[in-house]
């Protein structure tokens, strides 16, 4: 008999990513919707990219698993717009960001840096959040929201 989790796990596609040094490597699992970039226009992933936006997936911690590195991440935390931490982890060597955790999303929930991942240069962008302060200059290339989707 087939069950809906047999399905799902049968459906979902594992993408590798690494750190710019290759000290930290990781898989995560992601079902065909989630194969696609939600940019973030946050003031701190400007920060941190040194860019104009972030490229992410909110995903189930359960999907991202270490290969290597997990014990050297480092952790810094913040305080985001919603009040609550958000936990960055990055490589200790070449401080390349794997994932987040907005404490505000629960404990299950975490956002993975999809420009990271093999393959990432194929995906789509679905949405774009805190698009309030996305340059002027920067034309839309998915749905935005002003700061996060509706719930």
């Amino acid at each position: 008999m087939t069950t809906s989790a047999s399905i799902a796990a049968a459906i979902m596609t594992t993408y590798h990513g690494k750190c710019t040094c290759g000290q930290t490597q990781w898989d995560v699992k992601l079902e065909p919707d989630q194969a696609k970039h939600i940019l973030c226009h946050c003031n701190t992933c400007k920060s941190l990219s040194g860019g104009t936006y972030t490229l992410n997936q909110i995903i189930p911690r359960s999907a991202l698993t270490f290969t290597s590195g997990e014990s050297a991440l480092k952790k810094y935390t913040y305080t985001g717009e919603s009040g609550n931490a958000v936990h960055c982890y990055y490589c200790a060597n070449c401080t390349t960001h794997p994932f987040h955790h907005q404490t505000v999303m629960g404990d299950d929930k975490i956002v993975v840096r999809t420009g990271l991942l093999e393959g990432g240069e194929k995906f789509e962008p679905a949405a774009e959040i805190f698009g309030k302060v996305r340059w002027a200059w920067e034309r839309e290339v998915a749905e935005t929201f002003e700061t996060l989707p509706p719930s």
